[in-house]
């Protein structure tokens, strides 16, 4: 087999993972979850959130407009995701396509704490939420898209299975 040929078979097996996953209740739960942050995320700042910024120091102000806007950044980078994962689901886009790295999602480099005291509990919260889906969602890019983890612990029951159906053809 050709190196041409392995990564051809790599990629049918990736894609039938694509559809695997967004195909399952794993998807939905993650797609609602997902879609439920952004929309409460753009209420709280497009109102309470408005608001809260009011009333800070202009430091405060400054550090709010830059959190906010590194949570909607996020949100949307989580969204664009579970879109793409939706097309494949709706036949909308293949998931040969959606294995292309322009619909991956990239490590995130691990920031500090916001970056004033000030800010208002809110948005914190509503920051630790998305960092944490999108690690979830990330997980789930790099075990589709990647193979999963390569340092996770060998199932040797499911080794064993995998040998036995490669043996006979299953």
């Amino acid at each position: 087999m050709t190196a041409i040929d392995a990564d051809m078979v790599g990629l049918r097996s990736r894609s039938a993972e694509v559809l695997d996953f967004a195909r399952s209740e794993l998807f939905d739960r993650t797609f609602r979850e997902g879609m439920e942050l952004v929309e409460e995320t753009a209420a709280y700042l497009d109102r309470d959130g408005r608001q809260d910024s009011r009333l800070l120091s202009r430091a405060a102000a400054l550090a709010y407009a830059g959190e906010s806007m590194k949570l909607t950044t996020r949100l949307m980078q989580i969204a664009s995701w579970l879109l793409v994962q939706r097309a494949v689901r709706e036949d909308d886009m293949s998931a040969v396509a959606a294995c292309e790295p322009r619909y991956r999602l990239a490590d995130r480099k691990v920031e500090s704490e916001p970056s004033h005291r000030e800010l208002p509990i809110a948005l914190i919260e509503y920051a630790v939420r998305a960092e944490k889906l999108y690690d979830r969602v990330l997980h789930l890019d790099q075990r589709m898209y990647l193979g999963g983890d390569e340092d996770a612990p060998v199932n040797p029951v499911q080794s064993q299975l995998d040998r036995l159906q490669a043996a006979f053809g299953g």
